[in-house]
């Protein structure tokens, strides 16, 4: 199997590897694992007041289309609202690195973890709504 350059670029430069705080209230972490594969994601946004993603971190175990896919996302996300992060397809992931047709779960794997990192975050707010309001309600 034959990778492309970004896919090699990304996987023996990547960006954006580490960790947040997972307990930080302007932090989303979404962790999602491929079972046909065993990788294993874990993404994390940090939002700003205004809704914008102003960084993203990632650890991945699993193959080099993994990781390139993981990095890419971490580079496209920042700047993005929430909403449009969501909306990042893994086709575009894999059409930006040139996967192979039997690497695209590891595109699919981004997908689903920003989406989970974005859940994580609007949960954590929703639940600070709900606490102000009850607070108020008393």
């Amino acid at each position: 199997m034959t990778y492309g350059e970004k896919v090699l670029d990304h996987y023996e430069n990547p960006r954006n590897v580490g960790k947040m705080d997972a307990d930080s209230e302007d932090v989303g972490t979404g962790m999602v694992g491929a079972p046909a594969c065993g990788d294993v994601m874990r993404l994390q946004i940090k939002v700003g007041e205004d809704g914008v993603i102003e960084d993203a971190k990632f650890k991945t175990y699993g193959c080099g289309s993994a990781i390139a896919s993981s990095s890419l996302l971490t580079e496209w996300v920042k700047g993005r609202t929430l909403d449009d992060a969501e909306g990042i397809k893994n086709t575009e992931i894999a059409e930006e690195l040139a996967l192979p047709p039997v690497k695209i779960h590891c595109s699919v794997l981004a997908e689903d973890a920003i989406k989970a990192a974005v859940k994580d975050y609007r949960d954590k707010h929703l639940d600070a709504i709900e606490d102000n309001a009850s607070a108020v309600a008393n």
